[in-house]
């Protein structure tokens, strides 16, 4: 039997991560030359080409592109094995790459990480906060954590918490334009818009009667935290997630509404690239999460 040659596809890895041949070697530690010749020994072995080559470019054939995947699982996976063969005997050390929607980020994951961090102090994190969907292989990220997002069918997920929502605004708000006692009376009131999300607001009524409601109003935006200031002022009616209003809500600044309707229920999700080998300093902070997150979503 003939074995593949690893450290071949394992520069191909590199030179597509990198981008160019001499990057690749620059990063792994070898010549230009070496890294030349194991592409080119691989193109060989497959008979096919991998990229396209000119004195300015290098780009992926098509064959290049739908081989790319497999090389960087086997380089990933590689490294993994290694480092955990040497964690075994070690505290975990290294990057790991989260990404995380913004408000939550802000105000329950930042929080897990800061305490991760000083239980393990030689694990350094790269926390990325944004509410735009990211690209969690081709941005090289570890841990993605999502909200009401199905997981990509490559990735690798599980679900944390449920992530309960509210319909809610100001008493300021409800004594000048009354309370809405169905979801269909909220195309008479001025509802905010979060822009990440075009599909109609959801209800479920206590006999299991669903209705959806296409709304309009004064405020559109990205960020359900740049709702409050516009809520609190009573300036119109927004669904939240809890963890966003919780302390509005205790202050008595906000109040639910239509609470015999529940609001669509979203999930916390925690994705990881495809594969199934991750160095331990990965995996530390995935249980680390899953067990700090699994209820926070939930309770106010």
């Amino acid at each position: 039997m003939r074995l593949p040659d690893l450290e071949a596809w394992a520069i191909f890895a590199s030179v597509v991560e990198y981008r160019s041949f001499s990057g690749a070697a620059e990063a792994i530690g070898v010549s230009k030359a070496t890294v030349s010749k194991a592409v080119t020994r691989l193109e060989a072995h497959l008979g096919q080409s991998l990229f396209h080559r000119t004195s300015r470019r290098l780009t992926l054939t098509e064959n290049g592109k739908a081989l790319a995947e497999h090389a960087g699982r086997i380089l990933a996976e590689a490294n993994a094995a290694e480092e955990a063969a040497l964690n075994a005997a070690s505290a975990p050390t290294g990057l790991v790459r989260v990404a995380a929607p913004m408000s939550l980020g802000l105000l329950a994951i930042a929080p897990v990480i800061a305490d991760f961090l000083v239980l393990n102090p030689g694990i350094e994190i790269d926390l990325h906060l944004s509410d735009a969907r990211v690209d969690i292989v081709a941005e090289g990220f570890d841990i993605a954590l999502r909200i009401a997002t199905l997981p990509d069918s490559s990735l690798r997920s599980r679900k944390l918490a449920d992530m309960r929502m509210h319909v809610v605004a100001a008493p300021a708000y409800l004594a000048l334009r009354g309370r809405p006692t169905h979801p269909g009376q909220l195309g008479e009131h001025r509802c905010f818009a979060y822009t990440n999300v075009t599909s109609p607001w959801r209800f479920v009524g206590p006999d299991g009667t669903e209705v959806s409601v296409r709304l309009n109003g004064p405020l559109a935006t990205n960020s359900g935290e740049a709702m409050l200031p516009a809520l609190r002022r009573g300036l119109g009616i927004a669904m939240l997630p809890e963890f966003i209003v919780a302390e509005d809500l205790r202050a008595g600044r906000i109040e639910i509404i239509l609470a015999d309707w529940a609001p669509h229920t979203g999930a916390l999700h925690l994705m990881t690239p495809p594969g199934t080998l991750r160095p331990a300093r990965v995996e530390g902070l995935i249980a680390f999460l899953t067990d700090r997150l699994k209820s926070i979503c939930v309770h106010a």
